[in-house]
């Protein structure tokens, strides 16, 4: 095992690239570095040359950005009593794919859990802004927990995506090289990833054949490292599933609920402070995103930091999907290929590409805004993988903010100081792939804590199965028609460029996890997922939640409660 590097030698490397502006220190399991300077990337690069190839030991960032006021975390507005003087056995932080499926697993035992989230829904940060590939783990060498847990989560794929009824094509993953010199190297780097790291469908293909499967990749491609086990799913489908077969087994969801605080005696959680009350819990999952950290200090465990990395990606028209059926990049092995993790095109798991992403050091936890420059530098890098992508295909785009720590690597473990916290953070790329995995073993993590304390039992009623929104445009001609006999809503199209009904439109109101907004629908059944982009549909989506919530078509919102729909005249006007 490699040793730490020392503090005199990490500061010597800090003082020559940065002057006297930043120091590195080192505390028991962590190094922490202070100092202020003017950039945010020389931020980045002053933490990351002082990561440890020690495991366990992590970077912590106390460097202050120069003339930057960091934005504050957005929250919702409502304040009530609901949750007020419960004593949930585990409270889960955070409502995205690992809390959601962690949720889930938890319910194999007969235990009280809440999983409480600051959105007005499942999914709406990096869960809900990524590019929905399964992974096949060839991009990682062994030693880290992204490698330890890439494989075993992609082959619970078929499986879980079964029982909850999401929609999982694997599509398989094709990597495309111009260097025709590269291929007996990639020939080893091939064995080593299959006998080695145990990414056993790693092969090579030669360039006929590639042109064979995929005739829309790059006619100059010599051969391509190929993953038959790749696959795309609905990333935010896959959540709300997770959680909704969660609710169903047991659990509790709090949406538009946040954390303020925590206190924290003798190394111990006594209670948390949100907007709806103060909880009292056995046991905290910190599984917050971009705010794990944020977490992390108010239980007085902070020894990782996260540094946000935002990527852009562009959703292509359904008429494109066919140029590529699979999940396809280049690899450029000389010359200036710019880093962009994840990045290339993805034939989802609904039909359409979408091309990216890039990746941005930013500071800012909840920047999604897009920039045309990273759309042009997406499509610029991904034309060499396909020539025939066309931005006049784009029909919308989108950006995430992926959780970094400054190892690139995952903190899954119980808290340090604080006793009955576990960490399940830094859950960037392939977080989605590695879930379903990690999910079980964290659950695991969690029984053995609190059988320290208290006996749990096996939940013999666990049902692992959830019945999804019938797809109706999907079903055989004859099933179809006896739906619509049974229920007529079921005949009435409301999205046509997605072919969406009315009835399915209500199913997703009356669902485990009802989220009735316009954004929460589309989430959970696609209105105005298509070209129009909701510019047809969106009036009658919101017409049917005026209905169903009894409530005026005025006070419908899009997504949170700020989003205000705009429906004729305003309130006052002449």
């Amino acid at each position: 095992m490699k040793k730490r590097v020392p503090e005199e030698k990490l500061n010597r490397m800090l003082q020559q690239r940065f002057g006297q502006q930043v120091t590195a220190r080192a505390e028991e399991d962590l190094i922490r570095v202070l100092g202020q300077l003017d950039k945010w990337e020389d931020i980045v690069e002053a933490c990351t040359m002082c990561v440890s190839s020690q495991p366990g030991v992590h970077v912590v960032n106390d460097v202050v950005l120069k003339g930057a006021a960091m934005p504050k975390m957005r929250i919702p507005k409502i304040e009530d009593k609901s949750l007020d003087g419960k004593r949930p056995d585990v409270l889960i932080i955070g409502g995205g794919i690992s809390g959601a499926s962690i949720a889930r697993e938890l319910m194999k035992w007969k235990l009280e859990v809440l999983l409480v989230d600051k959105e007005a829904d499942l999914a709406v940060q990096a869960s809900g802004r990524n590019d929905g590939e399964v992974h096949p783990g060839v991009d990682l060498g062994k030693g880290t927990l992204k490698q330890k847990y890439v494989v075993r989560g992609n082959r619970m794929f078929d499986q879980i995506c079964e029982d909850l009824q999401v929609p999982f094509k694997r599509c398989g993953q094709y990597v495309g090289f111009v260097d025709g010199w590269a291929y007996p190297f990639m020939r080893l780097f091939a064995w080593q990833r299959k006998h080695i790291c145990g990414v056993d469908d790693t092969e090579i293909i030669s360039g006929t054949e590639l042109h064979k499967r995929e005739p829309g990749l790059n006619q100059d491609f010599k051969f391509a490292l190929y993953n038959p086990m790749a696959g795309s799913v609905c990333p935010y489908g896959l959540t709300i599933a997770y959680g909704e077969n969660a609710v169903e087994n047991g659990a509790s969801v709090s949406l538009n609920t946040v954390v303020r605080g925590m206190k924290v005696e003798e190394g111990r959680i006594k209670s948390v402070e949100t907007n709806r009350g103060t909880l009292y819990p056995a046991l905290v999952i910190n599984a917050a995103g971009v705010f794990a950290e944020d977490i992390a200090k108010m239980a007085g465990d902070r020894f990782f930091s996260i540094h946000p990395r935002k990527g852009t990606n562009s959703i292509l028209d359904k008429k494109a999907g066919s140029m590529v059926k699979s999940i396809s990049s280049i690899k450029k092995l000389k010359g200036n290929a710019a880093h962009t993790k994840g990045g290339g095109i993805v034939h989802t798991a609904h039909d359409n590409l979408l091309i990216g992403p890039n990746a941005v050091e930013i500071y800012e936890k909840e920047d999604f805004a897009t920039e045309q420059t990273s759309i042009d530098a997406v499509f610029e890098k991904q034309k060499l993988t396909a020539a025939g992508l066309s931005q006049r295909d784009i029909i919308t785009y989108f950006a995430g903010v992926r959780p970094a720590t400054f190892e690139e690597d995952f903190v899954i473990e119980p808290g340090r100081k604080t006793k009955n916290l576990i960490h399940c953070a830094g859950i960037q790329s392939p977080g989605l792939t590695t879930a379903p995995a990690v999910a079980v073993d964290l659950a695991e993590m969690a029984v053995d804590m609190l059988r320290q304390s208290k006996p749990v039992e096996v939940n013999g009623d666990f049902n692992p199965k959830r019945k999804g929104i019938p797809q109706v445009k999907e079903l055989p001609e004859e099933e179809r028609n006896r739906l619509i006999q049974e229920n007529p809503d079921y005949g009435i199209i409301i999205c046509r460029c997605e072919e969406i009904s009315k009835g399915e439109i209500l199913d997703a109101l009356n669902a485990p996890i009802p989220v009735a907004t316009v954004d929460g629908v589309k989430k959970r059944v696609r209105p105005g997922m298509g070209r129009c982009q909701g510019g047809f549909c969106m009036p009658l989506v919101s017409k049917i939640i005026s209905e169903h919530l009894g409530i005026p078509i005025e006070e419908v919102r899009k997504s949170g409660e700020d989003s205000v729909i705009s429906f004729g005249k305003t309130k006052g006007a002449k």
